[in-house]
């Protein structure tokens, strides 16, 4: 183990004194621009959810220039009612889409149990590694994406590849979405939207055809993503409000972990290295995170009063795992409006202790930056406890 991440490896065996709101400078949850206090559900939904989620939309991710395009249309390409052994029915949908630009094509492989009481809630995978990780044909299976032990626990097991959306290049946005939907007579407004935003405007039209699958329930469906597919799971579920559960393992800058905290990857690193990951306007807090009218807590609260889990690995101090977990207590409050339990708790938890009580999950996985078996159970277990599945859900 590396001297650094053994140090922070070791931190973790013990509780930690966590930073108080005020000791990072964070932004309040519940409090205006204009000063104002918010004590009611009502007063969130109505006012200051709606002004956290634009001051993202201005200053990190961008502005999406379109929702559900009235091009949509979803193709099932392939079905097989006896895969996975009979355990499973395999759908390859193509959903397309048009604008201006061109013509697009989200390749989503869906596996739906078997011997599951119809309709089945579950988890689509937004998948930033090699599609060998999603491999439809399960000859190459790998832990990053265990649809065989998805199904098993009696969930729909979901994924599409990002860069059906949108390459993870900077080309000057020509390709992929921003090519087919951003407007060519004009000039890109410095809070138009980046990659990100395009990965999760993808994974909402993943959405669109769960609802259209009576097999599917998709009151109950999770967006799950890993390092910079857990940023973009976070930015999906805090603009579409139909997931259910929003996941994001080990996302770090930009993703759940707070940017005040100035620990691991920080904001000029993360604009440097990936310029189009966000919208422009964020470049103007290189250096400057205490300037940001946002951090992380809040886009962790724009989940609330919906389910969201957060997981951070031991050896990933670049994702900074303390920034993670001190996102998820300080979002409690957007909860505590509706009377419900946030985290539950202030307290680190030693590896691989999930924290699973209230609406905010959170856990730290030993190892490294990676998305394994065992987050994936952590996230059905979960899922299990929070949307009431038990064995007779299954059938068995």
């Amino acid at each position: 183990m590396k001297p650094l991440a053994l140090t922070v490896f070791l931190a973790f065996l013990a509780p930690v004194a966590l930073a108080a709101p005020e000791d990072l400078n964070l932004p309040e949850v519940l409090k205006t621009l204009d000063g104002k206090r918010v004590t009611s559900p009502e007063a969130w939904r109505d006012g200051r959810r709606p002004e956290v989620l634009e001051l993202f939309r201005e200053f990190v991710y961008g502005r999406a220039p379109v929702g559900r395009p009235s091009s949509l249309r979803f193709e099932i390409r392939d079905t097989l009612e006896d895969f996975m052994s009979g355990d499973a029915t395999r759908k390859l949908i193509d959903i397309h889409f048009a604008g201006a630009g061109g013509r697009g094509t989200i390749h989503l492989t869906v596996f739906i149990p078997n011997k599951v009481k119809k309709p089945v809630p579950g988890f689509v995978l937004i998948c930033n590694r090699g599609r060998e990780n999603i491999d439809p044909e399960r000859k190459t299976i790998s832990g990053f994406w265990p649809a065989e032990q998805i199904v098993r626990r009696g969930y729909v097991a979901a994924t599409f590849h990002n860069s059906d959306l949108d390459p993870d290049e900077h080309d000057g946005f020509k390709n992929g979405v921003h090519g087919i939907f951003d407007r060519k007579d004009t000039e890109r407004s410095p809070d138009a939207w980046g990659t990100i935003a395009a990965w999760a405007w993808g994974a909402s039209r993943a959405m669109d055809y769960f609802e259209s699958d009576p097999d599917i329930d998709s009151s109950k469906m999770a967006v799950v993503g890993h390092s910079r597919g857990g940023k973009t799971a976070l930015w999906c579920g805090a603009e579409d409000e139909r997931f259910a559960l929003v996941i994001s393992n080990d996302s770090g800058c930009t993703g759940a972990a707070l940017a005040r905290r100035k620990s691991g990857e920080r904001v000029a690193r993360i604009n440097k290295g990936f310029p189009h990951w966000f919208c422009d306007n964020y470049k103007q807090f290189n250096d400057r995170e205490d300037e940001l009218p946002v951090d992380q807590h809040m886009l962790i609260a724009l989940m609330a009063p919906r389910l969201v889990y957060v997981a951070s690995a031991s050896e990933d101090a670049w994702a900074d795992p303390l920034g993670e977990f001190l996102a998820c207590v300080h979002a409690a409050p957007a909860y505590e409006l509706y009377g419900l339990e946030g985290l539950g708790t202030a307290i680190m938890p030693p590896p691989d202790r999930p924290i699973q009580a209230g609406h905010i999950g959170y856990h730290l996985r030993k190892g490294k930056h990676n998305l394994t078996e065992y987050d994936w159970n952590c996230y059905m277990d979960f899922a299990d406890k929070h949307w009431g599945r038990n064995i007779s859900d299954s059938g068995q």
